[in-house]
């Protein structure tokens, strides 16, 4: 083929045909001039559904926000140069948190490199240690098979969701001229290559051995951030029934909420745990962890004194013990080892335990703030996203339980304030209605995000407390250089920021006005922006 511009798109229509075949059904497209031919056939495929988004790090996080809910991989698309760099911290999110994402960045010809041509640096390792695979394609060649491309799109699909989910890279180079020059056919979508993981079972000899060590003994079981899967949060309650043991259940882990038995969910942990004595009367024997560490310092550091036994199950092939406490490791699906202790039969530990347990979380204060109001006016089904720093510790505080269903998410792969509005529109592409929790330096970070709240039904919830409220709990807060360097009250009018994107905006001072606020933003559907002033 002598035209160099149909053959770049023959070639990106067999790739996006093989993404297609392999389950992907969402990209979000960086506008740009060498990611054309792949654009062009992203945009011309019926399957596939297109997002675009000028920003390329807003883009990034707004993918992030689709994997998260859709739990598939999400096409991110950039042309080249420093455009691609800009997709850094959402890559670091994605490789900690396990979240799929398929990277296609555009590139110049090898006979460009090196040689100061325009918008051309070393694309080829950009992401370092963060991707779990990189594929450096060569520039589209004539008579290509278009099987090697639909399997290489297969290859980055599973790579990017087994056995650690995360983001693979591919490096595309195009030579000009970058359009085809006369009508072409749509790629036929080529059947799909079954591919489906291993379920992880739990190795007998370790069961075995962790159920003796627990079987009669007092303990708890710990649930850290955890993707939800069929079957899971009962398996998890049906074995701490049989232990006779309280589950703390962080918002994360999908235990707090939704219609299954929540007798032994434990979620006021934070309270009793501020208080030395109080603690020590719930000082367990063991400790069996499930999803991601523990949020609050609180609860880490209550971890880190149980040394006996402590056992996290795990199937994704990452270490998980900065406490240095760990004695077993199971590579395992959350439920498959809640069955297999079940099966194992260990005794329950005695009565008094779980009743002092419980006694200690009915004597916790009861829930204030705007926390509570927040999860009261949630509709069943809805997604909350919620921001780190005080965010997330709040939510952790103060959310209590309830019957209905919740989707909770945060980036705690790293625990970043940047790109927070962005994934919550992601989030809300997907699932419809979403509410997203975050503080004002937050919003401030990523105020490009509400470019992609438009059109969406999200309810931005900007809690405004002057700045970084997060230090005043940290050390730095005695410092003369305190206000300048670590609190940073800011003068930004989010009113202004509001209005400038199309999303409307309301301001609440107190707990009822925010309720108001909340519920009437609810009702009216579509992008809100509040801001509640706690300052």
């Amino acid at each position: 083929m002598n035209d160099t511009g149909t053959l770049n798109f023959l070639w990106s229509q067999a790739m996006i045909a093989g993404f297609v075949a392999a389950g992907v059904s969402d990209a979000v497209i960086s506008p740009g001039s060498r990611s054309t031919p792949l654009a062009l056939a992203m945009l011309r495929q019926p399957r596939l559904r297109c997002q675009v988004a000028v920003d390329e790090r807003c883009a990034a996080f707004f993918g992030l926000g689709i994997a998260k809910a859709t739990r598939r991989p999400v096409i991110l698309l950039a042309t080249s140069g420093t455009a691609p760099a800009n997709w850094l911290p959402a890559v670091i999110e994605a490789s900690l948190a396990g979240v799929p994402l398929i990277l296609i960045s555009a590139d110049r010809p090898p006979e460009l490199q090196n040689c100061g041509a325009n918008q051309t640096i070393n694309q080829l390792g950009l992401f370092g240690s963060q991707v779990r695979a990189s594929h450096a394609l060569g520039a589209p060649q004539a008579e290509f098979d278009p099987g090697y491309l639909h399997r290489l799109a297969a290859q980055a699909c599973e790579q990017a969701t087994w056995p650690h989910p995360g983001p693979v890279h591919l490096n595309q180079p195009f030579r000009e001229p970058l359009l085809p020059t006369g009508p072409t056919l749509l790629a036929p979508i080529p059947d799909s290559i079954p591919a489906a993981p291993p379920v992880m079972q739990a190795d007998t000899a370790t069961i075995s051995d962790l159920a003796r060590r627990i079987s009669g003994r007092p303990g708890l079981i710990v649930c850290g951030e955890m993707p939800a899967r069929p079957g899971q949060s009962d398996a998890l309650v049906a074995l701490a029934a049989r232990l006779r043991c309280p589950i703390l259940a962080e918002p994360l882990s999908g235990l707090r909420f939704g219609p299954h038995d929540r007798t032994h969910i434990g979620v006021r942990y934070n309270h009793w745990l501020n208080d030395a004595r109080l603690a020590e009367r719930c000082r367990p024997d063991w400790i069996i962890r499930f999803g991601g560490y523990p949020v609050t310092r609180k609860l880490q550091n209550f971890i880190a004194g149980v040394g006996d036994t402590q056992a996290l199950a795990d199937p994704w092939p990452r270490w998980s013990d900065p406490a240095h406490r760990l004695t077993h490791l199971l590579r395992a699906e959350p439920a498959a080892v809640c069955q297999a202790l079940l099966d194992a039969a260990p005794v329950p530990a005695p009565a008094s335990w779980l009743a002092a347990c419980a006694a200690l979380a009915a004597d916790a204060p009861a829930e204030a703030g705007h926390i509570p109001v927040l999860v009261d006016e949630l509709p069943d089904d809805a997604a909350l996203f919620v921001g780190n720093s005080l965010a997330i510790r709040q939510l952790d505080a103060d959310s209590g339980s309830a019957t209905k269903t919740l989707h909770i998410h945060a980036n705690r792969g790293a625990s970043g304030i940047d790109g927070n509005i962005s994934t919550a529109a992601g989030i809300a592409a997907s699932h419809r209605r979403t509410v997203a929790l975050i503080g004002d330096l937050t919003c401030q970070h990523d105020i490009g995000g509400l470019a992609l709240a438009q059109g969406r039904d999200l309810v931005i919830v900007t809690v405004n407390n002057g700045g970084g409220g997060i230090f005043d709990h940290l050390p730095q807060r005695d410092l003369p250089e305190f206000n300048t360097g670590w609190r940073t009250p800011q003068n930004v009018d989010f009113e202004h920021a509001a209005r400038t994107f199309g999303i409307s905006y309301a301001k609440a001072d107190a707990n009822e006005a925010f309720r108001r606020t909340l519920r009437a933003a609810l009702a009216a559907g579509g992008p809100h922006l509040i801001e509640l002033n706690v300052a």
